[in-house]
């Protein structure tokens, strides 16, 4: 089901997600019904080649939007995508999420985030990194994201799982 809203577009699932939705990133995609999947594959209407939420969150990024919410509610999966919002707009849980996706999508990609990168992904300026940091911290103690090298603290960061 696909609702479109003023202020969002929230697409559901029905199912149980076969990994977590904070995995949905680096995971290989799994397929319930392989047979569906093989239909939609020859008909050239999928891909299977798990680069969908990759992409996804790379245009969120570009377009420095609101970070996309995965859920997993009562038997099914849905995926709010957020209209354009400043970062002086977005909540809390919204920067935090939006840190903890921005440290995944610089991880698949062989890159660790940093405060720079986190900056640029919400169109901070540079002289207010210190707004950036505070967001690093709150995914920190979230533990959603963890300090790349310990040893070097300057070395980045990278999702909990990485």
């Amino acid at each position: 089901m696909i609702e479109m809203f003023k202020d969002r577009l929230e697409i559901t699932n029905p199912g149980q997600p076969l990994v977590n939705p904070d995995r949905f990133l680096d995971l290989p995609p799994r397929s319930r019904n392989e047979t569906l999947a093989a239909l939609m594959r020859r008909m050239r209407l999928c891909e299977e080649q798990g680069t969908g939420i990759d992409k996804v969150l790379a245009a969120v990024e570009l377009h420095q939007l609101p970070a996309p919410d995965f859920r997993s509610e009562d038997h099914s999966v849905r995926i709010v995508l957020f209209a354009p919002r400043r970062f002086a707009e977005m909540t809390p849980d919204e920067r935090v999420r939006a840190c903890y996706q921005h440290a995944a999508l610089k991880y698949v990609s062989g890159q660790r985030m940093k405060n720079a990168s986190l900056c640029e992904r919400f169109g901070i300026d540079h002289q207010n990194a210190s707004q950036a940091s505070l967001v690093i911290n709150k995914a920190l103690k979230a533990n959603l994201i963890r300090v790349a090298d310990p040893e070097h603290p300057r070395a980045g960061y990278m999702p909990f799982w990485g």
